[in-house]
């Protein structure tokens, strides 16, 4: 659905002046104290995806913050290198973050890893849709809609027209009454495209700012039954200012 280095070393030094009896000597130097686990700065967020088909730069949107943070969290935790992306529909969407695809045999059917992990809650914003290169979080049907803790998908998508987006708009205004589309989103659905359908079903929770084009390469890529790609797409994702 390599090897990595540390992400960054805080270190930080003290010194202390003394003053006796009006003469001033100089400050003595304290040992440097060493810094423990890395501190991840979750405002403004970026990240880079690095596949062996190019490098995409995301940026994390502040607005849905649990999944942010939990996706900063498996980052931190280099949770990402060597997995594949699994799941690949072209006009849709490329999906990757499965546990199990590490060592996974050619193929393999893929997209069940990580039900272990705590679901994270659902968080809808209006404002958040599926825009052609957005990332968002997969999920399995349970009825709250929460997240895959791991698994996630960055959108391809495809232009819509006004009719398509009135019958989506109308379903989710089954569930969320004053939910309507703003021109400036319909501008977008239809001109560089989206998946609207799952708008206020699934999670978005941030956004290619580089490197769409390598999204389109891997989308085009020969997939076998199942919609695994036939040459592996291997990620490696770390945190970048």
């Amino acid at each position: 659905m390599m090897s990595v280095k540390k992400f960054f070393v805080l270190s930080l030094s003290l010194c202390l002046a003394a003053a006796v009896t009006a003469q001033v000597k100089k400050p003595a130097p304290k040992p440097v104290a060493k810094a423990g686990p890395p501190v991840v700065k979750a405002t403004g967020s970026r990240v880079k995806i690095t596949t062996n088909m190019g490098v995409v730069i995301v940026r994390l949107y502040d607005a849905t913050p649990q999944h942010r943070d939990n996706f900063l969290k498996l980052v931190n935790q280099r949770f990402f290198d060597s997995l594949l992306f699994h799941r690949i529909i072209k006009g849709f969407m490329v999906q990757g973050g499965d546990p199990l695809s590490k060592n996974a045999e050619a193929g393999a059917q893929l997209g069940m890893g990580g039900a272990d992990l705590t679901r994270i809650p659902a968080e809808f914003n209006p404002t958040l849709i599926h825009k052609k290169g957005v990332l968002a979080a997969a999920r399995d049907g349970n009825p709250e809609k929460a997240s895959s803790a791991c698994q996630f998908y960055l959108v391809q998508g495809k232009p819509a027209t006004d009719a398509e987006l009135n019958q989506v708009e109308c379903g989710i205004r089954g569930s969320m009454p004053e939910f309507s589309y703003t021109e400036e989103q319909r501008k977008i659905y239809k001109t560089i495209g989206g998946t609207p359908f799952l708008d206020m079903n699934y999670t978005v929770f941030g956004e290619i700012e580089k490197g769409m084009e390598v999204i389109d390469k891997i989308a085009a890529a020969p997939t076998a039954p199942g919609d695994r790609p036939l040459t592996d797409v291997r990620m490696k994702i770390e945190i970048i200012k």
